[in-house]
């Protein structure tokens, strides 16, 4: 079979031996897959990454234990905790110290023709829900993760700092749940896909001082969290979605001073994603740059990293 693969800064495609798959999982062949810009710092050099990436994707079951599977178009959760431990005993397994995470953490990801995933961490597809919308169901779960950290109400004013992919998904889905979000951005093509979905835009403004209770940093920048904090107002919160490769400088003083509260997060519950991407609320089409061959991923990395692109897809072998 063809696998990306990540050595060194560079990525290549690979040939290897199709996975065996072990009790309990699931032998996947990938159907769509989406980079982003987690994909885009491990190629920099996130986590010293070597190895196989990819954890969005759309995928068909081709073997299983639980053969009601087979055949079913499915998307997962990346997230394959031990099923033991205290975290996951409280239904936190995305924070299971002994996890591997697909593509990302010592488990090969979904950049190939086929790979593998527990069973339990599969979703279905509904009929009716286009594969190449579908495949964003893992950024989706990760907008819709704010909702289930905050409580934010509805009409209440929310600043989204970035315009990237998953900044306009993160507008899309506070949007959905009713909020006035705010979106600021560089980029006038892709704050239109935010206007055109009913968002207030801002391009290229200088970010209003302690103006908002809730902020999402969503800017991929290390200098990103900086203005975030400047932008939230005394005992705001800042939601963190960035991943940065590298260390961050920050002056810790505006947040004691002003009692700001500095949230992490991560990924979210795929029901969430799925049940809003079949809703058809979501402008996902307006998102997508454009789709590549697996075989040639060192190009469709090529494309998601020049300026102005966002959702670059993968295309499995037929």
């Amino acid at each position: 079979m063809i696998r990306l693969w990540i050595e060194d800064g560079a990525l290549a495609a690979k040939k290897a031996p199709k996975p065996r798959r072990k009790a309990g999982h699931a032998l996947l062949k990938l159907i769509r897959g989406g980079i982003c810009n987690t994909d885009l710092e491990l190629l920099r050099g996130y986590y010293e990454f070597t190895g196989q990436p990819g954890h969005e994707f759309v995928a068909e079951v081709v073997a299983a234990d639980d053969k009601s599977w087979i055949g079913k178009r499915v998307v997962g959760g990346i997230n394959v905790a031990c099923g033991k431990c205290v975290y996951c005993g409280a239904g936190m397994g995305r924070h299971c110290a002994e996890r591997t995470v697909l593509g990302i953490l010592k488990h090969p990801g979904a950049f190939a023709e086929y790979f593998t995933l527990p069973e339990a961490n599969l979703l279905a597809v509904p009929d009716g829900v286009k594969t190449e919308h579908a495949v964003f169901a893992e950024p989706v779960a990760a907008a819709c993760e704010i909702l289930d950290q905050v409580k934010i109400g509805k009409d209440e004013a929310v600043a989204v700092l970035g315009d990237g992919k998953l900044g306009l998904l993160i507008g899309q889905v506070l949007a959905a749940h009713g909020a006035e979000v705010h979106q600021y951005g560089r980029h006038v093509d892709k704050l239109a896909v935010a206007a055109k979905a009913g968002i207030e835009v801002h391009l290229n403004e200088e970010p209003p001082v302690k103006a908002y209770r809730w902020t999402v940093e969503a800017t991929g920048r290390a200098d990103g969290l900086k203005d975030a904090i400047a932008m939230t107002r005394p005992r705001g919160t800042v939601v963190m979605k960035s991943t940065v490769n590298g260390e961050v400088s920050l002056d810790m003083a505006p947040v004691v001073v002003d009692e700001i509260t500095l949230m992490g997060s991560r990924c979210g519950r795929m029901e969430s994603a799925m049940k809003l991407i079949k809703s058809g609320k979501l402008l996902l089409e307006d998102l997508i740059t454009g789709e590549y061959p697996l075989e040639a991923g060192a190009e469709a990395f090529l494309e998601a990293q020049r300026e102005g692109s966002m959702k670059v897809l993968l295309r499995g072998a037929a």
